[in-house]
């Protein structure tokens, strides 16, 4: 690109019906598209796929359903199995666009053909969906533990938004392609492709898929089976095409729509463990951001099982993720790097979309998600009156412990007394409803276990199937 394009300044965008979800599209007739030269050297190596790699790193934004944990810098989680994941930096954002709308949306990781990454991300601040950006924010990193050359691509010249911006390689033109959804001349959203090799100038805009009708948050998987398959949102679900080629225009449509409740950017993730187990992810509208996922066993069936939600867990107030492998030495770099949470959450066995927190001083299991969020942050210190059983600090009250009081759990002040002590030191034990989780028995009650009735905790003597999962836990983040 020689210089700036000139795109006249947008107007106004009509917002969404009152009560609904907005469609994360503007309505606006697109201007002449002014071709981008592509330059830089062409990116050679290995590829993206690693023998190697053993672990996963994902990446996302932050809300919650009251935005108090509204965050719109580039977080980063890791996982050995691409289910349970661990939130670095204490879920702080590891780096922020320092131009454009100084905020991003919908982060996307790439493993480069030389081996390093390439950080693309939608350049939206908040919820604004009237701002129009015709720019994506891009950092480079050699390791994802320092990013580096931060700057914007242009993509369009289009009155239109760039949003969800993904990129893959394409052997054939052996230049990356860039995907992202923006407005047609016809008034809806389409799956876009620029190709570029270097990330900071790009060739002029194509239609990658266009099925005629809204289409949103495209996702690839490249060369399964000698087929690549895009996964995307059609009206609140996620609906995969697929194609023998990359050529835009040519993917069909196929698979079976999954969704729950209403639900946008699908990512598909690759099992490391289990051959050709494939994992779909999908994020709920809101500011809720709940994730659900799906597996298959053959992305050429396109058809989908729901995973139970005790198989999973995501980063707090996560939003909009993408995940990538990486290899063990990376996962255990960026933990070094980062660190992990000081505070954990704990996820009922029985109602594994309910988490302990505290409510007006009561402990008790609520679907995730919630505000204010730090109510279900723990830090799980040694025992009060035992160090080595386990008591519960509350994050946002640092001063308050759970603690029994008439068999009932409640958060109080730390009185410094023996008794206060007791009640609020726990033994924690293996799961009685599945050992691979845990179960906290009372120290000073020792026949009974924290569980939970009518959604309230309490300490009861367990000895039916029902009361074991009642008192059986998973401490994650």
């Amino acid at each position: 690109m020689t210089g700036p394009l000139h795109v006249p300044p947008p107007g106004p965008l009509p917002g969404p019906p009152p009560g609904s979800r907005p469609s994360r599209r503007s309505f606006l007739g697109l201007a002449a598209t002014v071709p981008l030269a592509a330059t830089g050297a062409l990116a050679l190596g290995a590829g993206t796929a690693h023998a190697a790699d053993a672990a996963y790193v994902m990446g996302y934004f932050t809300e919650s359903p009251d935005m108090l944990a509204a965050d719109y810098g580039l977080h980063l989680a890791v996982s050995t199995d691409g289910l349970q994941w661990t939130p670095l930096n204490q879920n702080a954002p590891v780096a922020t666009p320092t131009a454009g709308s100084l905020g991003l949306r919908d982060p996307f990781i790439l493993r480069k053909q030389d081996g390093t990454f390439v950080v693309l991300a939608t350049d939206l601040k908040g919820t604004d969906w009237s701002y129009v950006s015709q720019y994506i924010h891009v950092w480079d990193s050699a390791d994802l533990r320092t990013f580096t050359g931060y700057r914007r691509m242009r993509l369009h010249d289009m009155n239109t938004h760039s949003w969800a911006p993904e990129a893959y390689w394409d052997a054939g033109r052996r230049q990356y392609g860039v995907i992202y959804s923006a407005v047609n001349s016809s008034g809806h959203n389409v799956i876009m492709v620029n190709y570029t090799t270097d990330f900071a100038t790009a060739s002029a805009p194509q239609v990658f898929f266009d099925p005629g009708y809204d289409v949103i948050d495209g996702d690839l998987a490249v060369g399964v089976g000698g087929v690549n398959y895009l996964y995307f949102k059609k009206n609140s679900t996620l609906v995969g095409a697929r194609s023998s080629s990359l050529e835009p225009g040519s993917f069909t449509e196929f698979s079976t729509a999954v969704a729950h409740g209403g639900t946008e950017a699908p990512t598909l993730v690759k099992s490391l463990a289990a051959n050709g187990v494939w994992y779909l992810w999908g994020d709920t509208w809101s500011p809720n951001g709940v994730f659900y996922a799906w597996q298959t066993s053959s992305l050429a069936a396109g058809t989908w099982t729901a995973l139970d939600q005790r198989t999973y867990t995501q980063p707090l107030n996560s939003k909009h993720l993408t995940i990538h492998p990486i290899t063990s030495a990376e996962y255990t770099s960026l933990i070094a790097k980062w660190g992990t949470p000081a505070w954990n959450r704990l996820k009922s066995y029985n109602y594994p979309a309910r988490y302990v927190r505290h409510s007006d001083y009561t402990a008790r299991i609520d679907p995730y998600a919630f505000d204010p969020y730090p109510d279900s942050q723990w830090r799980l210190v040694p025992g009060l009156a035992d160090s080595t059983g386990v008591s519960f600090q509350s994050v946002n009250y640092p001063t308050r412990y759970l603690r029994h009081y008439d068999y009932a759990l409640r958060l109080d002040v730390n009185d410094g007394t023996s008794v206060f002590a007791a009640d609020a030191t726990f033994r924690r034990t293996a799961g009685l409803a599945n050992s691979a989780w845990a179960s906290f028995r009372s120290y000073n009650n020792p026949t009974r276990y924290i569980r939970h009735s009518d959604y309230v905790l309490r300490i009861d003597p367990v000895s039916t199937a029902t009361e074991q999962q009642d008192a059986t836990f998973s401490v994650g983040y």
